[in-house]
């Protein structure tokens, strides 16, 4: 049996944790920083883990974390 390939789009965003959660960087802070406040863009900057509904689908792009 082949081996699966990687979603390498995925790959380049995603990461696996040593717990098995994604890790993930948070949307919304590639333009328009002056309308948002300072602590919203500190917030944003910080990296996020991806949903639980979310993780089915990512294990399926990154079959080999």
């Amino acid at each position: 049996m082949p081996k699966m390939k990687t979603k390498r789009s995925a790959a380049k965003r995603i990461r696996k944790t040593g717990s098995g959660h994604f890790r993930r960087a948070k949307a919304n802070l590639s333009h328009g920083m002056i309308s948002k406040n300072r602590k919203r863009c500190r917030r944003l900057r910080k990296n996020d883990t991806a949903s639980g509904s979310d993780e089915r689908k990512l294990r399926l792009l990154l079959p080999y974390g």
